[in-house]
């Protein structure tokens, strides 16, 4: 596959439409003057191939591949590129048939292959199965890269090639994959964490108050049979107080009638009380009237202040409009300053860093010069240099005094390998004297162990794990849960399906019920979902009929089978099938392409002719013409019904319109189906764990035995063990062993004060050699340590005159900066006072 031909409208410098043919297979050059828009076919190649990085085409956002960035009339870039893929061995996937390719990118990322719209990443797909990845960092050798390329480092290299071969594509796919599955598996655990913290408890809670719900209703049936007794004993011991309290009853009359005449006096005493009221509240009426004269007076005075202030706030207003104008010219110096400050401060920052690298140098030179002199001090005062702290007759004196001490040092430890020696042989010949003692102890020692071992591999080689029973017991409840779910939704479909259910006595004693086929809506199995309603209609109500083997059951069970509704019953041996003659048959299919109703259902060899009798006389069509055709035509003549249950009868009789809940039987007796044969499984996967739990559980009595036994030898053990550790022989194993740890110490602490005791010996000598030599010496050094100094001072003295000028200087800086600060702070106090005026005003 390779570019045959390049169409650019709108791209970069090309404004109005450009093709350019005539592209070789091989090799090409673009060639032209400077400016004449050679790059931008490229740009246009790689903008086709979808480049991402914008800078490797010349540009800093999509606006700037636009001609002129859109500003000329031009809104949109459009580049069309097509391929020659004659050669069916290179083309892309999926392309093979194609003689071109033609690829339009334009408007907003619009992308079209072949003329049909595309996504960026299938066109990206496109070119990556032909190995070409414009987002390859080695995709285009721009001028310059072929020396970088040229000295690559084999990784690089090998990273290049992959590139080329085309394989890092599809690491880059297996990294984006891997994160995906990452995500999702955080988004699964999210899920699990869920369902195990919040749902699965939450269901647990449910089922608690379930159960306690059951109690509660338990309860509340016994309490009201409690309350009726109870109120049976207050019915009687309310009548016997009634009888007790007629007199009491005469007695609260009485105290009723003192009540009444008590009320009648408070009614006399309120209605005086409301008389004074309203005198009272005429009094005060009079009273406010002169205070309403004196508050409108004021109001009147109020409004003549009103107007002179706001002839003021007029006044004002003006003043307040020369204030702003003297505000704007004072920003405008604000501004100037703080840039001059900002110059200044530029300034101060280089001087400040001219005199700092003086400084440097200067403490440079100080500690150079504190180092010579220090040296010639040292020189004068006998020391070989000046870091020394001493000098080398002392450093001699020191050096011997450490050779007598680490030969004391070396004496003592001699002394005390001898003592522990001694000691070591003591404890020893006693611990030996307890040796029989030691073998009995040991003995035992390992006998417990031995049983504890024992024990350990009688556990290990038992076939159960300890957690082994919990796991089952979670599984036996989690099944428990779905057969008790799957029960209900079976019992709630069996409740909404009463008219599919076939009930009756045995008519006759030993009466095989295999006889009873079963109601025929039960009997069929739906091989397409979207024809429910259209064999719902078909059948009516035969789906309701009961089908058995021969009249003689049919006969039994009318007379002695106690049916509890009216029902139809199908003889296998003698019902007459409804067949479409096969002739009719053929020319449905012929005409319209549709089959029979009853090859729609499924259903067992032997109820053939009861099925044939239901649905064999009707055909089901996908649409109105269709049933039309089958229903009118003269070879056929067929009863049709549409899948939305819309009946043609040949006569010419068409019955249809809205059927709420189409389908709704047979739908939900597939799902009654699809409960039962759920329920069927979850029972024996539940009845396979019960017989899981009933083999483990001799397993897992013997797994507690056999650990409360391990338990009881490991306290035993650590009991004799502590025993053991208190005796007599342990004690005197732990002291030699001490003895001899103390003793291999002290052999190494010789060694090494050996060591150090010849070391010192040998600074000694080293000393007496030095003080030799440096006798000899001495004149010289002192001379080029005074010659060195004289310098050192000299280079000081020009650096100090040095700081000193650039510290004048940055002082009269920071000075001119600091006097223009204030001048700023100043103006803008004076527009501080501007706003606050300005405020007062309003």
């Amino acid at each position: 596959m390779y570019i045959k031909e390049i169409c650019l409208e709108g791209f970069k410098s090309y404004a109005t439409r450009t093709v350019v043919p005539g592209f070789d297979p091989f090799f090409n050059a673009i060639t032209g003057l400077n400016g004449s828009g050679k790059s931008n076919i490229l740009d246009s190649i790689c903008f086709v191939l979808g480049i991402t990085n914008l800078q490797q085409v010349r540009a800093a956002n999509l606006q700037e591949l636009v001609y002129k960035q859109g500003q000329a009339g031009i809104t949109k870039a459009t580049v069309s590129i097509i391929f020659d893929n004659s050669d069916r061995s290179r083309s892309p996937l999926g392309y093979a048939d194609h003689s071109e390719i033609t690829i339009v990118v334009g408007g907003r990322n619009k992308y079209l292959i072949n003329g049909k719209l595309a996504q960026p990443s299938q066109v990206q797909n496109l070119f990556h199965s032909v190995q070409l990845n414009v987002n390859n960092p080695h995709f285009l050798i721009m001028q310059g890269r072929i020396t970088k390329v040229l000295n690559m480092k084999p990784p690089e290299i090998l990273s290049m090639l992959e590139e080329a071969a085309g394989t890092r594509m599809y690491e880059t796919k297996k990294e984006f994959a891997l994160k995906t599955l990452e995500k999702k598996q955080s988004k699964v655990d999210e899920i699990n964490k869920l369902l195990d913290q919040e749902i699965l408890p939450a269901l647990e809670k449910l089922r608690k108050e379930r159960m306690q719900y059951m109690q509660w209703a338990n309860g509340n049936a016994e309490l009201d049979r409690r309350k009726r007794f109870c109120v049976a004993y207050e019915y009687v011991q309310a009548e016997r107080i009634r009888d007790s309290a007629v007199g009491e009853v005469e007695r609260i009359k009485a105290k009723i009638t003192e009540i009444d005449d008590d009320a009648e006096r408070t009614k006399v005493e309120i209605q005086d009380m409301e008389t004074n009221i309203s005198k009272l509240t005429a009094q005060k009426e009079a009273t406010m009237g002169g205070e309403v004269k004196t508050l409108s007076d004021e109001v009147d005075s109020l409004s003549k202040s009103l107007v002179q202030e706001v002839s003021v706030l007029e006044s004002k207003e003006d003043t307040l409009k020369g204030e702003k104008e003297n505000a704007e010219k004072i920003i405008h110096n604000i501004e100037d300053l703080k840039q001059s400050i900002e110059d200044k401060a530029t300034a101060v920052q280089k001087s400040e860093k001219g005199a700092a690298d003086l400084k440097k140098r200067f403490e440079d030179l100080s500690m150079s010069l504190g180092e010579l002199e220090k040296e010639h001090q040292a020189v004068l005062a006998g020391k070989s240099s000046g870091n020394e702290e001493k000098c080398l007759e002392d450093q001699l004196a020191d050096a011997k005094v450490a050779v007598g001490t680490s030969e004391t040092e070396l004496k003592q430890l001699k002394t005390k390998i001898s003592h522990c020696e001694k000691e070591l042989l003591e404890k020893s010949r006693q611990l030996k004297s307890k040796r029989a003692e030691a073998v009995d102890v040991e003995n035992e020692l390992n006998s417990k162990r031995k049983g504890l071992e024992k024990i350990k591999i009688e556990l290990e080689s038992l076939p159960y794990k300890e957690s082994q029973m919990e796991a089952l017991q979670k599984d036996r409840a989690s099944e428990l849960e779905l057969v008790q779910k799957l029960k209900d939704e079976a019992r709630y479909l069996s409740a909404h399906l009463a008219n599919v259910q076939f009930n009756y006595r045995d008519p006759v004693k030993h009466f095989d019920r295999t006889k009873v086929k079963g109601v025929v809506a039960k009997l069929i199995k739906m091989k397409d979902g979207s024809a429910m309603t259209a064999l719902e209609v078909t059948a009516g109500g035969k789906l309701f009929n009961v089908v058995v083997d021969s009249q003689n059951t049919v006969k039994q069970l009318l007379q002695n089978g106690d049916l509890r509704r009216r029902v139809t019953i199908i003889p296998l041996n003698k019902i007459q099938p409804n067949n479409v003659h096969p002739r009719t048959q053929q020319a449905a299919t012929r005409l319209v392409g549709k089959e029979n109703a009853l090859s729609l259902v499924g259903y067992d060899k032997e109820l053939e002719s009861a099925m044939e009798y239901v649905f064999g006389g009707t055909f089901v069509c996908k649409t109105t013409d269709a049933a039309k055709e089958v229903a009118f035509n003269r070879e056929i003549r067929t009863p049709s019904v549409t899948l939305e249950g819309d009946i043609f009868q040949p006569s010419g009789l068409l019955t249809g319109g809205s059927r709420r809940g189409g389908g709704d039987l047979l739908r939900q007796l597939h799902d009654l189906a699809e409960a039962e044969s759920k329920l069927a499984v979850h029972q024996k996967r539940l009845s396979e764990i019960e017989a899981k739990i009933a083999d483990l559980l001799p397993l897992q009595r013997q797994f507690t035995d056999l650990k409360t036994q391990l338990e009881l030898k490991m306290h035993d053990l650590s009991l004799f063990q502590s025993r053991v550790e208190k005796n007599e022989h342990h004690k005197l194993a732990e002291t030699v062993k001490n003895i001899e740890q103390e003793l291999d110490q002290a052999r190494s602490a010789v060694k090494e004060k050996q060591i150090l005791y010849e070391k010192h010996v040998s600074t000694v000598s080293e000393l007496e050699k030095s003080i030799k030599d440096n006798d000899n010496n001495r004149e010289g050094r002192l001379k080029d340590l005074e010659r060195k100094i004289k310098a050192t001072k000299a280079q000081m003295q020009s650096s100090s005159k040095d700081l000193k000028v650039k510290s004048d200087t940055v002082s009269f800086v920071v000075s001119v900066t600091n006097l223009m600060k204030q001048r700023v702070n100043l103006l803008e106090l004076i527009m501080q006072c501007c706003y606050i005026l300005a405020l007062y005003v309003r």
